[in-house]
């Protein structure tokens, strides 16, 4: 699961503007530049990792002098009380990108860790827990990189990767038959198209309009095992909407391919995550 380190610069570098403009007037008139210590970032709830080299970086963007021992790497599983990682250098540098690395860690761990819970009660079914766009504006790189480290797989990363065919799109666009067909003579061969429905006679539109994809919008488990029956692989099937932790594997039961869940990116609760000085 590699970060690519210009992406992650540019969210710290930008996160760390908006904490520290012109500087930490508290710290800044504090902490000698010579003084040094020690911190740990402690686990203060059960959970999954993510973010560990993004809280490193702004350690080191910060202040290079700054060194950190990662203890759990993105990913794994941590218990209350557990160390994550130490840090050890000047004092002011630790103070200063203390809340900044805090903030990302801990709302990537929240995600791995909601994901986490959401794949796991599927994992035994051949079926993928997939997020959405409903991420936080700024942090979509980040954000879905955490759902991978929670065990999950990315839906598309932004408009421009493929056509999903939705309500108001289908709409304007005439209905599934003339929307997919127009759309497919526009775009390259190698772009997939998924189209949203939300009863029996749009997914027979949708298999008959040659969709790569059919997305059934919250339907009801027996109208879903109808549609994955009806569609018979001719298609990959999504399943999305009103999937919660009691529901999901009664969904990954009917037979879909994917289950996408916005919750696990735009409603979760940040894993608790301290840091806390040697005295």
């Amino acid at each position: 699961m590699n970060l690519d380190k210009k992406q992650i610069d540019k969210i710290v570098l930008n996160a760390l503007e908006e904490d520290m403009p012109y500087g930490d007037v508290t710290t800044d008139n504090l902490i000698p530049e010579e003084d040094v210590t020690e911190a740990k970032f402690i686990a203060k709830a059960d959970g999954v990792i993510a973010g560990m080299p993004v809280a490193a970086r702004v350690f080191e963007l910060i202040d290079s002098r700054i060194s950190i021992e990662i203890l759990k790497n993105d990913g794994e599983k941590v218990s209350k009380g557990d160390i994550i990682a130490i840090l050890n250098g000047p004092t002011a540098g630790i103070l200063k990108g203390e809340r900044t690395a805090l903030n990302l860690m801990q709302r990537l761990s929240g995600i791995a860790t909601r994901t986490n819970v959401f794949t796991e009660l599927v994992k035994d079914y051949k079926v993928s827990v997939a997020d959405t766009r409903k991420t936080t504006p700024g942090l979509r790189y980040l954000e879905k990189y955490a759902v991978r480290c929670g065990g999950g797989r990315n839906h598309r990363y932004s408009l421009s990767d493929a056509v999903m065919l939705k309500d108001n799109h289908i709409a304007a666009g005439g209905g599934i038959i003339p929307a997919v067909a127009k759309v497919r003579a526009n775009i390259p061969h190698t772009v997939k198209i998924e189209v949203e429905v939300e009863d029996m006679e749009m997914v027979r539109q949708a298999v008959e309009s040659g969709a790569d994809i059919i997305m059934l919008d919250n339907m009801n488990e027996a109208a879903m095992a109808e549609a994955v029956k009806y569609i018979d692989g001719r298609a990959l099937v999504e399943a999305s909407g009103d999937v919660t932790e009691e529901r999901i594997r009664a969904i990954a039961e009917t037979g879909v391919d994917i289950i996408s869940i916005g919750r696990i990116t735009h409603s979760v609760k940040a894993l608790d995550i301290s840091l806390r000085f040697k005295i």
